[in-house]
């Protein structure tokens, strides 16, 4: 076991993590508040975060840097929670810790709308986060952490073969959700998230 306390961070570190964050949380305000991303400016996050124009470039050299920094932050702090709730509750079977991964990152969009906006966009509109971002984060560490829990808690083969199926999966699930999202009717939403969960889980499981 490593017994070395962990390098500190210097006080220039420090307040570079500090001015990265005070950037995020400002443009997420902004998006929250209504602002369209395509109207939202790099001199409108610098003005909400109180920075320079110059000194938000010196962190992000893009307002589409700042859009998938948000991505990434919120993806780390939904899969955060969902380990809790997992762990509070731990499902019976594959199809059922699939259906709580389904429904926790529902209820997350649903309780943070700047990531709603630029993960699936404002209905009959594009995405705004970027498909790299979302193929190295969704499509590759989400679904490894998915992989890697079900087959040691479920006992599933970890083959090649499930490993792309559960790319597919992903995939399928990223694009179904943005559909339910488009509905305007809650409870069509819900029928569309519920037979996502059913379509899943038959193809990943053969339930």
């Amino acid at each position: 076991m490593n017994t070395q306390a962990p390098p500190r961070r210097s006080p220039v570190q420090e307040r570079s993590q500090g001015t990265v964050q005070r950037v995020l949380s400002a443009a997420s305000s902004l998006l929250a508040g209504g602002v369209p991303v395509e109207a939202l400016t790099t001199a409108q996050i610098a003005g909400a975060a109180g920075l320079s124009v110059g000194a938000l470039y010196r962190f992000f050299p893009d307002k589409q840097a700042i859009v998938d920094a948000i991505a990434v932050r919120h993806m780390d702090l939904f899969q955060e929670r969902l380990a809790g709730l997992i762990m509070a509750s731990l499902p019976v079977d594959a199809p059922g810790f699939l259906a709580a991964v389904i429904d926790g990152f529902v209820t997350y969009l649903e309780s943070n709308p700047d990531f709603r906006i630029l993960a699936f966009g404002a209905p009959g509109g594009g995405r705004y986060v970027s498909r790299p971002t979302r193929d190295a984060y969704a499509g590759t560490k989400v679904a490894a952490a998915i992989q890697e829990f079900v087959t040691e808690a479920f006992d599933i083969d970890a083959s090649d073969g499930f490993a792309f199926r559960l790319r597919i999966a992903t995939e399928t699930g990223d694009r179904l959700l943005a559909f339910a999202f488009e509905q305007s009717d809650p409870a069509e939403r819900s029928r569309i998230i519920a037979e996502t969960k059913r379509l899943l889980a038959s193809y990943l499981f053969g339930t």
